[in-house]
């Protein structure tokens, strides 16, 4: 009898590693496809079997797939984040499996799409603008008022994304996207939105089930970069019911419902304004938050939905997660990172997790990629998880040596 398998279209730093340790757990044989497979270094960590083969030509994916179908009984293809999962959805198509509607997902990955769309179906989102210049981006910031804010198009972790106050941070940043910086690489499409101010949240949802909603707090601005995240989210049960109505709107709308979603709002004066819908599982360290307060795998049912089995999304427990990010407070060479094994001892504290070594260059992006770290705490109460983050956080230190000029 074939081994099963569980195919994954690329990987992540992130939520990469989740997926194929959590594929043995269901007996399955992870395989990730990859362009550059020793980019993820988790894969020879962990002894994952990864193949190196063109994930942006579909037909050299099928080829791939068809080729390991004489060996494996391909259970399932799924992967970790939303660039690749379009075409998870087109492979599920082509071998008859359980996944996503490509073209649903392709619609709700263009974010200016994506905002037709919204508008439609009536979900209250910022007022926005699409720019293909300087000079247009100007003249929708003008239309907007300043601030605004600026971001490409296409992209995921608040890559490109950048609240202006003033025009000359608007030029700046509209540079930084149309002058080939953007790491992306996507086209010169910009979108110019109102900034809508209030507490975010993000909202957890499974098939057409809001599963539970999260809160986070970012650094100062201009940037977004989260600093802490707690789930679930202290919210009264109208403030919980209008989220949930709102989102339960965004799916209708964009033509989702199969699988984990992730939609971003913040609750405004006027009550949840929808910032993006993710189509796919959030990022790393959500799945953890919901495991340490629930008792609930995401990444496991997930892939449960991926093989056709039925998932299980009933809470286990019932605490009050929270992630602190670890955030360098300047750019330059990391001298030394330590105090993670004491940290991870306290009680209370669920994971620590660090993504720097020694000597590792560090260069400020303001976005996700400027995490180090981070720590995660669970509770019964929020004020308990609170005290126990503190304590752990404290006992984490590092030196960074800025560069020479």
């Amino acid at each position: 009898m074939a081994r099963r398998a569980l195919i994954l279209l690329e990987g992540s730093r992130y939520n990469g590693p989740l997926y194929v340790q959590a594929a043995p757990r269901l007996d399955l044989h992870p395989i990730t496809l990859s362009a550059d497979p020793a980019q993820y270094d988790y894969l020879a960590a962990e002894g994952i079997e990864a193949i190196r083969v063109d994930t942006n030509n579909l037909d050299a994916l099928i080829r791939e797939c068809s080729r390991l179908s004489a060996t494996f009984d391909i259970a399932g293809i799924t992967c970790a984040g939303d660039p690749f999962y379009a075409t998870v959805g087109k492979l599920c198509q082509y071998f008859d499996l359980p996944g996503p509607d490509p073209i649903s997902i392709e619609r709700c990955c263009d974010k200016f799409t994506q905002r037709q769309l919204l508008a439609e179906a009536g979900v209250p989102i910022p007022a926005y603008r699409l720019a293909a210049g300087a000079a247009e981006v100007e003249s929708a910031a003008a239309e907007l008022g300043l601030p605004v804010i600026l971001k490409p198009t296409v992209g995921a972790g608040s890559r490109g994304v950048r609240l202006c106050r003033d025009l000359d941070e608007l030029a700046e940043h509209t540079s930084y996207l149309l002058g080939g910086q953007h790491i992306l690489g996507s086209p010169p499409r910009i979108l110019v939105e109102e900034f809508a101010r209030g507490p975010y949240y993000s909202v957890e949802i499974m098939g057409n089930e809001v599963l539970g909603i999260a809160a986070a707090d970012s650094g100062p601005p201009p940037h977004f970069v989260f600093r802490e995240c707690t789930f679930p989210a202290v919210l009264t049960d109208d403030v919980h019911e209008r989220i949930a109505e709102v989102c339960l709107r965004c799916l209708g709308g964009l033509s989702l419902g199969w699988g984990p979603m992730n939609v971003e709002l913040r609750w405004t004066k006027q009550g949840p304004v929808v910032i993006e819908v993710n189509p796919r599982l959030a990022g790393t360290p959500i799945p953890q938050l919901v495991q340490a307060a629930d008792g609930v795998d995401l990444i496991t049912e997930h892939i449960k939905l991926a093989i056709g089995e039925k998932w299980d999304l009933g809470k286990k427990q019932s605490n009050t997660a929270t992630a602190r990010f670890l955030v360098p407070e300047r750019d330059g060479t990391l001298d030394w990172i330590g105090g993670d094994s004491r940290a991870a001892a306290v009680p209370g504290i669920a994971e620590v997790k660090l993504y720097v070594e020694p000597k590792t260059p560090i260069v400020r992006k303001g976005d996700l990629r400027d995490w180090i770290g981070y720590v995660i705490a669970a509770a019964p109460s929020f004020a308990e998880t609170e005290v126990i983050l503190q304590r752990a956080v404290d006992l984490i230190d590092w030196s960074i040596t800025p560069f020479s000029t």
